[in-house]
């Protein structure tokens, strides 16, 4: 099945979840890309959802829309940011969908009447999509991070496929394992215990890894190395160094002191086409990890906070990364406030008048109506106060509605996804969201992926962006109600970007004259920001907040 001479390297974690299995999987693909390998990307998420598009944000992170419109991973982001590029639908895949297609092919009599099970067919249908990934982006080699912690009941058939197409090519194929390394206070010793003990399990499914990623407060020491040498039967050379870091952009150069992809490469038999040019990738990491670089502080105003006694700021990442691209481009380090919106509703005026501190504002995108009111206060008090502002999708539609009801005095204003018959709806479904949502079909049924749009001149967007169309990712069933557009722009409200034909409102904006920066997209802008490339608007947008803070 597999493609003779294609390399396949397996990324699991040992130990914990959250261990960092994305960011190794992320820099090992630049690295070799560096090398000047064709290098393709794969998540495999072991949960039953067919995409991540239905999962509750506080409890698993953001959605990342991928431009073709699937709903995937966050991890998938970090991979588009880490390489520079698109992913494609293959480079994603979950049980779900893998149990889907398996079923679908035995309904159509596709295995020709034989008993169906997880083994060989749910294996083979997750082999092959390795293969389609492979063969879809015409690597030379595939990093596939299997979600999850060895010893987890759901991803083991993604371990057991992985241990075939081992087992049909050992030169081709190599895994290796991301494990925490803990220090316990009382002690103060680092303990290898935790990291021998997930290595036994991984052996315990047949798979020996060939690396250990030894992630770990203080970088691993030779001792301890050593000790994972001999109890993990791993060279002591393939033990690499992952210490905690102030910005995951150090994680390669971190990866490159111990000589990573030279070993990979090493491991594959496989010749060093050329070294690792990583001078670009170092500038832009030092930058992100300045802390003497002067602050510019940003407030979001969220609503996806609420997971006991912490932040759960992984329902904004790629919003973050957005926000430190542009503002290391600037030289600026951003200092960026988790403000609850619901607290805003509670805490009346003396509440949304600690906004004034901030730099700039920022309302992301959400769903529902809880915190809605106190997000609508902080938009009026940042127009009001000539704060700069960004709204994104939901931040478009709630500014919108706080300008039709506080400047066209259109107090009935709202939109339907939270008030049905609302005496102004200025936000409404989208046509051909009706019958969706009349159905009960809320997965991968929204307005998604790539559209263009059309900038107008004399614009903040247009200057932004400097050209006419543009192209950005989308993820929303309500638009802006076309009714209502011309009373808004008659108002001073200025829709900057629309569809091709017009009828979407995909920007909108108060010009320079009026505010120095009231934007809102009805896409997801953060989508497309890149640590080399920084998205245009998020750096309007910071260049608005310095400007105020030098004020």
């Amino acid at each position: 099945m597999a493609k003779d001479g294609h390399k396949y390297i397996f990324v699991l974690g040992g130990v914990m979840s959250g261990v960092g299995k994305g960011v190794v999987t992320s820099s090992i693909g630049l690295l070799l890309q560096q090398k000047g390998y064709p290098v393709n990307l794969v998540k495999v998420d072991p949960y039953l959802n067919v995409d991540a598009g239905t999962m509750n944000p506080t409890e698993h992170g953001e959605t990342f829309v991928l431009r073709s419109g699937l709903e995937t991973d966050q991890d998938m982001g970090n991979y588009e940011r880490f390489l520079g590029r698109d992913l494609t639908n293959e480079d994603y895949m979950t049980s779900g969908m893998v149990y889907q297609s398996v079923i679908a092919r035995e309904r159509a009599l596709g295995y020709g009447g034989k008993c169906v099970e997880a083994i060989p067919h749910v294996r083979d249908e997750i082999l092959r999509r390795i293969e389609a990934a492979a063969a879809q982006n015409g690597s030379r080699m595939s990093v596939i991070e299997i979600g999850g912690t060895i010893g987890d009941f759901q991803n083991a058939l993604f371990i057991e496929a992985a241990r075939v197409l081992k087992m049909n090519h050992p030169d081709d194929v190599l895994f290796v394992m991301v494990s925490y390394l803990p220090t316990p206070g009382t002690l103060g010793e680092m303990k290898t215990k935790p990291t021998q003990t997930a290595v036994r399990d991984l052996n315990s499914y047949g798979v020996q890894p060939d690396f250990i990623v030894a992630r770990s407060k203080e970088p691993i020491d030779e001792k301890r190395k050593e000790k994972l040498a001999i109890w993990c039967n791993v060279r002591k050379d393939r033990v690499i160094a992952a210490p905690d870091i102030k910005s995951i952009y150090e994680a390669p150069l971190n990866f490159e002191k111990d000589k990573l992809s030279d070993a990979i490469l090493d491991a594959l038999k496989l010749p060093e086409k050329r070294k690792a040019s990583l001078a670009v990738w170092k500038k832009f990491a030092l930058s992100m990890a300045n802390t003497k670089a002067p602050e510019v502080s940003i407030a979001i105003v969220g609503k996806y906070f609420d997971t006991g006694d912490f932040v759960l700021s992984d329902a904004y990442l790629s919003v973050i990364e957005a926000i430190k691209f542009s503002a290391a481009k600037l030289g600026y380090q951003p200092k960026i406030t988790w403000v609850n919106s619901k607290n805003l509703e509670k805490g009346g005026t003396k509440a949304v008048t600690e906004l004034t501190k901030y730099d700039g504002i920022i309302v992301p995108g959400g769903f529902g109506e809880s915190g809605i009111e106190g997000k609508i206060k902080a938009i009026q008090f940042a127009r009001e106060h000539k704060i700069p502002y960004f709204g994104l999708c939901y931040g478009m539609q709630l500014m919108v509605i706080e300008y039709a009801r506080n400047v066209l005095k259109l107090k009935g204003a709202h939109t339907t996804e939270i008030q049905k018959h609302a005496a102004d709806p200025v936000v409404d479904v989208m046509l051909e969201q009706k019958k969706h949502l009349a159905g009960n079909k809320y997965g991968g049924t929204m307005r998604l992926g790539a559209y263009p749009a059309y900038l107008k001149k004399g614009t903040i967007a247009r200057a932004a962006y400097k050209k006419e169309l543009v192209d950005e990712r989308h993820r929303h069933r309500y638009e802006i109600n076309p009714t209502y557009v011309p009373q808004l722009e008659s108002a001073g409200l200025v829709f900057s970007g629309t569809s091709p034909d017009g009828v979407l409102m995909e920007i909108a904006e108060l010009p320079r004259t009026a505010h120095p920066f009231m934007l809102g997209t009805q896409f997801h802008p953060e989508l497309q920001a890149r640590p080399l490339d920084p998205h245009p608007l998020f750096t309007e947008f910071l260049k608005a907040a310095v400007a105020k803070k030098g004020k």
